[in-house]
């Protein structure tokens, strides 16, 4: 059984940092730069080429109080960040990232790069190659959130219009709303697993008619996401603490399952004896190309969304050093030793048992002795709850509020995004290891890809890591980001370039679509790579100067 999960989106900050917009005050009153938006966009080689090497980690932030802001377009939560709710350090950023890195899903990812035919060397480059590349990405993304404290729903506003940004909100929510439902499946299947140790006739309960699971399965599932959601409506200071205090516990845990597999197995080399298919006179000699590139999307996929909303964690951090170099301790190096943890245990597994388990919750239910079976699943409980708030219903939640940020609270939307969660039954959503990586990551990269190439181009190359942060949170001609009637024709139609030559390669791995040539296949395979290239171009285009007139000039530049 394939379990998967993961993917934040904005954090707004709780009622009991801010219960009105007066908190954001203590911002200043100081009015930001003349709008870049309003300015001639230079591209020159020379300015393109420093774009990024002067002063991005130096940018001072500006984040303040908007002035004169439409109230439909603005609440506690969606107002830049405050000086006094800036609170995290490198050290947690770092920790948030290893608490999202230490979950059943990336276990599992590990283990289906072993079924794909990968030994477990090749395994290991290719979760290096797919998350140094994710880093680059986060790294830049993260970086608006620190300098003007803006959510990532705000942020989307400067690309895709003051309505428009609605797209790619509720597109990143959706997606995150199917992760939430699937690692609260996967957190409630821990506590069934406990349960059933410990009175046998809980695993003899008959399924419930139009569910397909039982009552004590349901129950968990119901506990698990109730949990949740406790968590986050506490605000964003108890998930921080939450993750500081967990990882080392989380880390210890998972040492426990490796040092298991070592003394089970008779030591590493019989753990890690299997070969690599692809190598001569295996089955897939000479295949190896043709797997390692979906794979590698696939990696950089499993965080694609969290790459959207990465402003809505980072806009919390002190300052971009701390963001920038938390990022880069936190996500490369620990998915390669948790891959590693991964690999092994689930070659071990292999060797005790006969075949791989790549299923933890399935592994830890094979073993003996009650209590370190219990203990274990605890742990991995713990690890499931702090990945799915951080990853999942924070971004979808704010998605919700951008629709409306005048009506839609942080936790009206936060209990929406839990409830479509549940509502769209995640435990019928399991798959094979195949469907994880082909269907799922690669699918919805499809879309999430094009987006973030728009957000990084826009505010990169078209703005130069300048913002009106005014017009953020105005509608209207006043606004910059107004363009036409709220909507930027040259996001949508950059989004519409993105996501199309990817498209019939989507069809025929769903089976809408047969008989393709291979040539579709190998564009869906790139997936991400693709929609970020295809949809950087034609947005740097559409919107230089003299091109698409209707939407430069809506924006006055």
């Amino acid at each position: 059984m394939m379990l998967s999960g993961c993917h934040p989106c904005q954090l707004g900050l709780s009622s009991s940092t801010s219960n009105s917009l007066k908190t954001t005050q203590l911002l200043g009153p100081t009015r930001a730069a003349p709008p870049c938006a309003r300015r001639q966009i230079n591209w020159s080689p020379t300015r393109r080429s420093r774009l990024l090497a002067n002063g991005f980690l130096e940018d001072d932030i500006k984040a303040r109080s908007p002035l004169n802001p439409s109230e439909d377009l603005i609440n506690p939560d969606f107002a830049p960040t405050p000086a006094s709710a800036r609170t995290w350090s490198a050290t947690d950023m770092a920790t948030f990232w290893i608490t999202l890195v230490i979950s059943i899903p990336t276990y599992m990812l590990a283990a289906s790069l072993m079924d794909l035919g990968m030994a477990w060397q090749q395994a290991l480059v290719t979760v290096l190659v797919g998350n140094s590349i994710t880093l680059l990405p986060m790294q830049l993304n993260g970086h608006p959130g620190v300098k003007f404290g803006v959510p990532f729903p705000v942020l989307a506003r400067s690309s895709f219009g003051i309505v428009g940004a609605n797209v790619p909100s509720i597109t990143r929510a959706l997606v995150a709303c199917g992760w939430f439902g699937i690692q609260t499946w996967v957190g409630g299947s821990c506590i069934y697993q406990i349960l059933a140790l410990l009175d046998k006739t809980v695993a003899s309960a008959p399924a419930l008619p139009g569910l397909g699971i039982s009552l004590p399965q349901l129950a968990c599932f119901a506990f698990f996401w109730a949990t949740q959601v406790w968590v986050v409506l506490r605000g964003m200071e108890s998930i921080r603490v939450l993750e500081r205090y967990s990882a080392p516990v989380l880390i210890f845990l998972s040492l426990l399952l490796l040092g298991w597999a070592v003394q089970t197995a008779g030591g590493f080399g019989p753990m890690l004896s299997a070969p690599s298919l692809f190598s001569p006179g295996m089955p897939k000699a000479g295949q190896f190309w043709g797997v390692f590139w979906p794979a590698v999307t696939a990696q950089v996929s499993f965080w694609a969304t969290l790459s959207l909303n990465i402003p809505d964690f980072t806009r919390y951090a002190h300052s971009q050093r701390a963001q920038a170099l938390g990022q880069a301790i936190g996500l490369p190096l620990t998915m390669v030793l948790f891959t590693f943890l991964g690999v092994a245990v689930t070659s071990a597994s292999a060797v005790i048992y006969g075949a791989p388990i790549t299923d933890p919750v399935q592994l830890l239910g094979k073993m003996e002795g009650t209590l370190p079976i219990c203990l274990s699943l605890f742990g991995l409980t713990a690890a499931t709850l702090t990945t799915n708030v951080a990853a999942n219903i924070v971004a979808p939640a704010n998605a919700f509020i951008n629709i409306s940020p005048k009506n839609i609270t942080f936790q009206a939307g936060a209990l929406l995004t839990a409830s479509l969660g549940a509502i769209i039954q995640p435990w019928k959503l399991v798959s094979s290891t195949s469907s994880f990586i082909s269907t799922w990551l690669c699918g919805y990269s499809v879309f999430l890809g094009p987006v973030i190439g728009i957000i990084l181009s826009d505010y990169y190359i078209v703005r130069k890591r300048e913002l009106d942060l005014d017009s953020l949170y105005q509608k209207g001609e006043r606004s910059a980001y107004w363009y036409k009637g709220g909507w930027n024709p040259a996001a949508l139609a950059a989004l519409a370039a993105g996501v199309l030559p990817c498209l019939p390669g989507l069809l025929q791995q769903t089976g809408s679509l047969s008989g393709l040539s291979s040539f579709w296949g190998a564009l869906y395979s790139c997936a991400w790579f693709v929609g970020v290239l295809v949809s950087s171009l034609v947005y740097v285009m559409l919107m230089a100067p003299g091109s698409h007139r209707s939407s430069v000039q809506a924006a006055s530049y």
